[in-house]
């Protein structure tokens, strides 16, 4: 397999919710939600880097086009980690992100392998990891 994964998709209880989280709250870009046309069409992609996208969908649109029984959500399955330059932006997207709505699970911290790093749950619970890695310089 050449690894081409272009989208990460998250599923979501509430589409206009976590649109307006991911949009307004921290300002990632999407033309906004589209296929609501379809009964299990309704999505919103986001602009990443380097082509990457992150899609948010109905939790129910994913059960049913996977063909698979909707279960209860566990945030420790799939953590998201954003990687920044700085201990700085590390507090500052935290902040960015508790304004928008977020839980702080783990504040930001100096972490026992050199780095730096924060955990917050989006409004569906999904854990993002904002950490800086004084060893990694090269994510751009």
């Amino acid at each position: 397999m050449i690894p081409r994964i272009t989208v990460l998709t998250i599923g979501v209880d509430d589409l206009e919710r976590s649109l307006k989280f991911y949009r307004d709250g921290l300002q990632l870009h999407t033309e906004g939600i589209v296929g609501k046309e379809f009964e299990h069409g309704a999505v919103a992609f986001f602009d990443l880097h380097n082509g990457l996208k992150l899609a948010i969908w109905n939790r129910k649109s994913i059960a049913h086009d996977t063909k698979l029984d909707q279960s209860a959500p566990s945030p420790t399955e799939f953590p998201i980690g954003h990687n920044v330059f700085s201990k700085d932006e590390v507090d500052s997207i935290m902040e960015q992100a508790k304004n928008a709505g977020a839980i702080i699970t783990v504040p930001a911290h100096d972490t026992f392998w050199g780095g730096y790093s924060g955990y917050f749950q989006d409004p569906d619970g999904h854990l993002w990891e904002v950490v800086w890695n004084p060893q990694w310089d090269d994510f751009e």
